[in-house]
């Protein structure tokens, strides 16, 4: 039975758009990698490194466990009614998903042909991702579940951040190409490069900020109904007894 605290799933209309926003990106982006041949890979591997390709397969593979467990774990009715299951998914996001994705990205990120700002963003984004997902799971373990809410929030926030940083590189690009000739001189890949770093650091950015928004929205404390009634005209409220 699904607490009466929590709302039940249809007035959380959000839900739903993410699991389709999550499906629809990993039925684009994850299949080129499962045939595990590195010319359809998006991202450029190095020449003569012969690690990099099967570690980006296997970051994109525990990213998409992330991004799966990801939606269960911020799915209010099914954290409510299904308290082991949330444990179990929220165990296979940290283990089989956030965390190796984190680590694994570390290299990915330090070995990017898109140039150095590309290269840091994804640095430091694999390290708060890792960060965040461990003090979620230190929260979890010492029973407080509000701090462990927080973080794994943000944990999330950075798991969906891809789908975010995506779209923006498809605006930054759409928006910087009247500028070849002017901005960049004609330069087709310091534009490429400009473009696409654009969403590695927008993206989390926007995705962290929204979540602390709506954590902080949420846990604000509601004026009692007594309070908010308005008086009406010449009326005073009513004064405690003496």
């Amino acid at each position: 039975m699904t607490s009466s605290n929590e709302p039940r799933w249809w007035r959380r209309p959000w839900i739903v758009p993410l699991m389709l926003v999550a499906g629809v990106f990993l039925a684009f982006s994850v299949p080129p990698y499962l045939t595990f041949d590195p010319a359809r890979s998006r991202l450029e591997p190095p020449p003569g490194d012969g690690l990099y390709y099967p570690l980006l397969v296997a970051h994109v593979l525990f990213g998409t466990v992330a991004m799966v467990t990801a939606c269960f774990q911020v799915w209010p009715a099914f954290r409510a009614k299904y308290r082991r299951g949330h444990r179990i998914t929220g165990r296979i996001y940290v283990f089989a998903g956030a965390l190796p994705a984190g680590f694994v990205g570390l290299y990915i990120g330090w070995h990017t042909a898109v140039g150095p700002s590309v290269r840091v963003a994804n640095l430091v984004g694999s390290v708060l991702w890792i960060a965040v997902t461990i003090i979620g799971l230190r929260m979890a373990r010492q029973r407080r579940f509000a701090d462990h809410r927080r973080w794994m929030s943000r944990s999330f926030a950075l798991a969906m951040s891809i789908v975010l940083s995506r779209v923006i590189n498809v605006v930054a690009t759409i928006a910087l190409t009247p500028q070849l000739d002017t901005t960049f001189g004609g330069n087709e890949v310091l534009m490429k490069y400009s473009a696409l770093s654009i969403g590695p650091w927008l993206g989390p950015l926007l995705l962290l900020v929204f979540a602390d928004f709506v954590l902080d929205r949420r846990k604000a404390p509601k004026k009692p109904v007594a309070e908010r009634k308005v008086s009406g005209p010449g009326r005073t409220p009513a004064q405690p007894a003496r």
